[in-house]
């Protein structure tokens, strides 16, 4: 498969699957055995892999959050938990997570070093998220591997994506305007903080998903049209999986 309608295909299950483990009844338990709710725990579980920060650095690294809400649960959680230990047993969540829905998935050992070389391939300057998570070793089995290395693209593109909307000239407040008006609540604003975005705005987000699209196929070109085949069926399987009861 050609590059572009590879990254177009892939993006959005990369996407889902990268971030399903945050709010499922096991993560979400885990979090309450430590004492966070569900907030705290994706805060400094998702992170923590940039350490014991002050809260502006995490913010900058999420984005699209409004300052006011990283404040107060990432200050909460980390008054309760130590974000790099926050890090690593949320990273175990997302393992654990694949090895729920993934064990009968065909295909993952060559899923998983097609992906590995893909995060080689990465330029990480700017991605601090990806940075970090792609920092942490890697299970030895196959499930949980998947599933970390997941995780780990879905930081890449969502950390590209960031630094495409800022470079068009955007802020991620507007974008999320652009994009959806309910994001503003799910990302701590009020109904009044919105801001209405204009022509000219969504002029800029069609420019910024055009070149996060041409960042993030970048690494993805060191894989073969053969071998992104591959990593899309089996893409496509692990996305079946995932949802499969």
């Amino acid at each position: 498969m050609q590059l572009e309608p590879f990254i177009n295909e892939a993006s959005p299950v990369i996407g889902r699957l990268g971030g399903a483990f945050y709010f499922t009844p096991e993560t979400l338990g885990r979090g309450r055995e430590l004492g966070l709710n569900g907030l705290q725990w994706y805060y400094i579980g998702r992170g923590g892999v940039l350490g014991d920060a002050e809260w502006p650095v995490i913010a900058s690294a999420f984005g699209y959050f409004s300052l006011r809400m990283v404040n107060k649960f990432w200050n909460s959680a980390r008054a309760v938990l130590a974000p790099r230990e926050g890090g690593r047993l949320y990273l175990e969540c997302c393992r654990d997570f694949g090895r729920k829905h993934y064990a009968d998935v065909e295909g993952l050992s060559t899923f998983c070093s097609a992906a590995e070389r893909v995060i080689a391939a990465v330029d990480i300057e700017g991605l601090a998220l990806f940075a970090g998570l792609s920092s942490e070793p890697l299970p030895d089995d196959l499930p949980g591997r998947a599933q970390q290395l997941l995780a780990v693209l879905r930081e890449h593109r969502g950390s590209v994506h960031l630094l495409a909307i800022v470079g068009v000239g955007l802020t991620a407040h507007l974008a999320d305007a652009v994009r959806s008006a309910d994001n503003h609540k799910l990302h701590g604003y009020e109904p009044e903080e919105m801001p209405v975005p204009t022509d000219a705005d969504r002029a800029l987000m069609v420019k910024a998903d055009e070149l996060t699209d041409q960042l993030v196929a970048k690494p993805y070109a060191v894989l073969t049209d053969v071998e992104r085949d591959a990593f899309l069926k089996t893409l496509q399987d692990l996305d079946a999986a995932a949802v499969a009861e």
